[in-house]
């Protein structure tokens, strides 16, 4: 699924992909409940009807069962098919139950589940613009880390499983590079530079010992079989990969070579036929407001200017002499600000995940039960993909949460910034946030495994600044990294709207960030290239936060000595994802709520 389409099928996360025999989408709603019926009822029948159709959904939830082999169906057809679905349920709800007479948390979910169905119709319409092959979110790199990172295998039958997916990207391939070939045709490719990054990760997986044989061979060597039976498995994946899936790779190559050559050297998607209007859905889906573009243009560069006053006081500070520009050269090229080894940024980062753990306590009521594993990107894909991502763990408890850092380039990975990336990616981020929302049971699957970006980035975003609050960031550089963290999403708000509204280049987002902010060339560049091809997405983080601490303070401000940061939090936390609107409404409700007590 492209990832600006991400939130239409709430349930089924997942990258796109296609089996050799799909599942049938039903175009039918789950019937108008019988009296007596439940909401949460309802609800579950419709995730049942999303999960019928997508076997890697239903891994993702770490449920094995008959088709644990198969790929999604990613066809058009399936599309319109599982949009129908979407909207009929969504009118079926709405003919079923009344608002006024649900439960405060009832009425929430019907609220939630209406506004996603209206996202989601009208986002559709613009579902041929999305990237099917990029180096950020491009099936060439995403179906391949599905099987190593997601597809677990405990027995023979899943080793099997495993086998027949290897199998089944060939067809997948082979129509996910037809459909690129189609979007190219009307105006819907990405610029020319991508495809050496998506080029290099299919040549990485056209070696004979590529990382998905790696990986099904260390999976397979952990099962209690005798010798002969792990080798006819490792013999079958082989067989599978050489038959199909490594024909299919040679053959994308092929299509994204011819597409190379032909490709836009413009960057922004108002290149785009329709570009303008798309760029507005998106920037309306990912901030949750209605905000324009030159609006967000416009905070980007008040904000910008705020944290470069903060960042002044912190050069004092350190006894700099020099101006802010010559500091952020200084951080930039100066070796004492990087690792040399991969294994002692990860020390690092175990430290001080497990000293924020301890901290938690304090701060949170609601902690999550899934642990945290820290990750570096594996090498197949660590040279397109971005600098770091965190994977959300499954109910079952079969997988942990994953905190992914990129290790490529060490001359990326700043010491100072690696406090507020370990706190957004892991602890009280990304892990906290999204490992509490999928132990929330209580509520209803979709908001259990669905999303809205400014909510989720905004939370991770707010967890640099509160850990600042928390007592860490006790190295003053350390401290700067966090703004210079935070400086990077108000930069993202100036440098995303440029890009695809403004029409700045590549090189011209590049320039900027490089006059503006601490971060190495490397690390500017990928980021730039991150913003073209998913736009919008980006500005989501700063008006998230913004929005948070604004509540925040509000709350501080009512109450006074009856504020609590756990309490507050857990207002936050416990509706899972909601928009920002949605999220002020509740914020208030509890100030009113605790200041009469």
């Amino acid at each position: 699924m492209p990832a600006a389409l991400i939130l239409i099928a709430a349930t089924a996360c997942t990258p796109a992909a296609v089996s050799e025999a799909p599942a049938t989408a039903s175009t039918e709603a789950p019937p108008v409940a019988p009296a007596g019926a439940t909401l949460a009822q309802f609800f579950d029948k419709y995730d049942a009807a999303q999960l019928s159709l997508s076997p890697q959904g239903k891994a993702y939830r770490g449920i094995r069962d008959e088709d644990y082999g198969r790929w999604n169906d990613v066809s058009d057809e399936a599309a319109v098919a599982n949009q129908k679905l979407q909207q009929a349920s969504a009118a079926a709800m709405r003919s079923s139950f009344d608002p006024n007479t649900l439960s405060p948390d009832d009425a929430l979910s019907f609220e939630l589940f209406n506004a996603q169905a209206e996202r989601a119709d009208r986002l559709f319409a613009w579902r041929d613009h999305a990237y099917i092959f990029d180096q950020m979110n491009g099936s060439q790199s995403q179906l391949p880390a599905f099987l190593i990172n997601i597809h677990r295998v405990a027995n023979v039958a899943e080793a099997e499983a495993y086998v027949s997916r290897i199998r089944g990207l060939g067809p997948l391939l082979d129509q996910l590079s037809a459909q690129s070939a189609e979007r190219a045709a009307k105006g819907y490719a990405p610029p020319k530079w991508v495809y050496a990054y998506v080029i290099s990760d299919i040549d990485n997986l056209l070696k004979p010992d590529n990382a998905v044989i790696e990986d099904i061979g260390a999976k397979v060597g952990k099962l209690e079989i005798d010798a002969a039976e792990k080798a006819r498995l490792i013999a079958a994946a082989k067989a599978a990969w050489s038959e199909s899936a490594g024909p299919a790779y040679a053959r994308l190559k092929v299509e994204m070579t011819r597409q190379q050559a032909v490709a836009p050297t413009q960057d922004g998607v108002w290149r785009m036929p329709g570009g303008k209007a798309y760029y507005e859905v998106l920037l309306a889906n990912y901030t949750t407001t209605d905000m324009t573009a030159a609006q967000i243009h416009d905070l980007g560069l008040a904000e910008v200017a705020r944290i470069h006053g903060e960042m002044e006081a912190i050069k004092k500070k350190v006894g700099f002499k020099g101006t802010l520009r010559q500091f952020f050269e200084h951080l930039r090229t100066s070796p004492q600000y990087y690792y040399t080894t991969r294994e002692a940024y990860l020390a690092d980062v175990a430290a001080k995940v497990k000293a924020m753990e301890a901290r938690l306590p304090a701060f949170f009521n609601t902690l999550p039960k899934a642990p945290l594993q820290v990750k570096a990107v594996e090498a197949f894909r660590e040279k397109s993909a971005g600098k770091a991502f965190y994977q959300s763990p499954s109910p079952d408890g079969s997988r942990p949460g994953t905190y992914y850092v990129n290790l490529y380039d060490l001359k990326d990975m700043s010491k100072t910034e690696l406090e507020a990336l370990a706190y957004h990616e892991g602890v009280p981020g990304h892990h906290l946030q999204r490992a509490v929302q999928t132990e929330l049971t209580g509520l209803p699957p979709f908001r259990r495994f669905g999303g809205f970006t400014a909510y989720t980035e905004g939370w991770g975003l707010y967890s640099e600044e509160l850990a600042k609050d928390m007592g860490f960031y006790t190295d003053p550089y350390s401290d700067f990294g966090r703004l210079g963290m935070e400086l990077w999403r108000a930069c993202r708000l100036v440098v995303d709207t440029g890009i695809h509204d403004k029409r700045w280049s590549r090189e011209q987002a590049i320039q900027y960030l490089k006059d503006n902010t601490p971060n190495p060339d490397g690390d500017i560049e990928k980021a730039i290239e991150r913003y073209i091809v998913y736009p919008g997405q980006a500005t989501a983080y700063l008006i998230g936060k913004l929005k948070i601490m604004d509540l925040r303070t509000r709350a501080q401000t009512a109450l006074g000595s009856k504020f609590d940061f756990r309490a507050f939090h857990d207002v936050v936390l416990e509706s899972g994802p909601v928009p920002l609107d949605i999220l002020e409404r509740r914020v208030d409700a509890w100030i009113a709520k605790t200041k009469e007590r």
